[in-house]
């Protein structure tokens, strides 16, 4: 099946700015972007949905750090397809500016443009390739002022590199400088978790890849290896403390040869930022954050919920940024967030009266620790079995760098063919982040 054309493409900021606009087809209807974006904006409980209709156009976006990546077409279009033209768009913009920011874009907006005259043609998808695009595009990259970050360490060695590093331009110059051969590969995990109102895990998964971005030069065949006793497919044989998955697919540039044997990938890594493995985990593991949540009537009007988080992994590591959403019911009148005041600085609870909920934000949360919080609705009417089952669930998102749920490791990185003169940097990192984590309040 053939995409249906696009008529209009167009990158907001999150205020609602235009930064990029594009008419392939000369139906853009008068004040679109600015009817889609109230759309967004005023969408009750703030998530609105990635496919629209209004007024007979269909409206379709993804959310890319904060920016609004979209589309108008008047066709009946795949959405699926058009969300992932959306999706390898912003890549390809990301590889050629270094990082995906409004500043990034607004400095590289004519690169950006001839980008999409050679993506799409009269609304049509030509090529996403990051590498086939190369040789068409002539326009050198402006590189963004990188923001002053934690130094994250390697796994592969004592150095240590700034996690904006990555973040830089595929091609163009360097300012004169050397462009350093360097690979950067990022473990990253997204936890899908559902707690009970006890504490207990009901659901649980791990969504995996292996994520790398290549700035060495001749474009040699790597070899990355990960754990030895590595197991794929539940119900096969393994030892006590192997990583199991449940199963995992490769991008087309990684080789298989040695995989069975040694759990070694085979790879010349191309152009720009590539997934080299996604993998599933449903066994058990152990859950970096437990949420334990106590609910009171202390009468007819009045509630109290007591939240205890438990931060259930090594004291060496710590969460970041983690914030924990409370839903209160819709007949609250008054809400209070108390924090323990012996807790830790860098924590606040604030009461978001319009989204009937409670955020409470925890910059760092260290390993083995423990904080919580007291949260007393003053209800307008009588309480019910109803207005009890709309406090919660609670929700949690959050970071833990240089952490690893599944265990998955990598062994070694390197050139496979040891004639090549130089050796390069190789970075490493372990990043566990929060997808859906929830906890049932009773």
């Amino acid at each position: 099946m053939s995409i249906a054309p696009i008529s209009h493409f167009f990158i907001l900021s999150p205020r609602g700015d235009t930064i990029i606009s594009k008419d392939y087809r000369g139906d853009v209807v008068p004040g679109g972007t600015d009817i889609f974006f109230r759309k967004v904006k005023f969408t009750e409980g703030g998530d609105p949905p990635p496919c629209m209709n209004i007024d007979g156009v269909n409206y379709l976006f993804v959310r890319k750090n904060g920016l609004l990546f979209g589309v108008t077409t008047r066709w009946n279009c795949s959405p699926s397809q058009v969300i992932e033209l959306l999706h390898r768009l912003a890549k390809v913009f990301k590889d050629y500016c270094g990082t995906l920011t409004e500043e990034a874009i607004r400095k590289n907006f004519i690169l950006i443009y001839e980008l999409l005259d050679e993506m799409l043609d009269y609304g049509y998808p030509q090529t996403t390739g990051t590498e086939s695009l190369k040789s068409y595009v002539y326009n050198e990259p402006i590189a963004v002022e990188p923001s002053k970050s934690l130094r994250i360490p390697s796994t592969l060695g004592a150095k240590t590199n700034p996690s904006s590093a990555a973040h830089k331009p595929i091609t163009g110059s360097t300012g004169g400088a050397k462009q350093r051969n360097e690979i950067f590969v990022d473990i990253l995990e997204r936890l899908n978790v559902l707690f009970g109102a006890n504490g207990q895990i009901l659901n649980s998964s791990i969504d995996g890849c292996i994520q790398m971005k290549s700035y060495l030069s001749g474009n040699p065949e790597l070899k990355l290896a990960l754990n030895e006793d590595l197991v794929i497919g539940r119900g096969q044989t393994s030892t006590y403390g192997a990583v199991v998955l449940d199963d995992c697919n490769f991008h087309e540039c990684v080789r298989l040869d040695d995989f069975e044997s040694g759990r070694q990938l085979t790879l010349v890594p191309p152009d720009g930022e590539f997934v080299a493995l996604n993998y599933r985990i449903t066994a058990e593991f152990r859950a970096p954050f437990r949420m334990f949540p106590s609910v009171t009537e202390t009468d007819a009007l009045h509630l109290e919920l007591l939240l205890l988080v438990r931060a259930d992994m090594p004291e060496a590591q710590y969460g970041s940024n983690v914030v924990v959403s409370v839903p209160v019911p819709r007949a609250a009148g008054t809400v209070s967030a108390e924090i323990d005041p012996r807790a830790l600085p860098g924590q606040s609870a604030e009461y978001n009266a319009t989204a009937k909920r409670v955020d409470w934000t925890i910059k760092r949360f260290q390993g083995g620790t423990e904080q919580s919080l007291r949260v007393r609705v003053t209800l307008t009417q009588p309480c019910t079995a109803t207005t009890r089952r709309e406090l919660g669930p609670i929700s949690a998102s959050f970071e833990v760098p240089m952490y690893s749920v599944s265990g998955l490791q990598v062994r070694y990185l390197k050139i496979a063919d040891a004639g090549k003169a130089y050796n390069p940097y190789r970075w490493v990192r372990y990043v566990t982040l929060s997808s859906s984590y929830v906890a049932r309040v009773g």
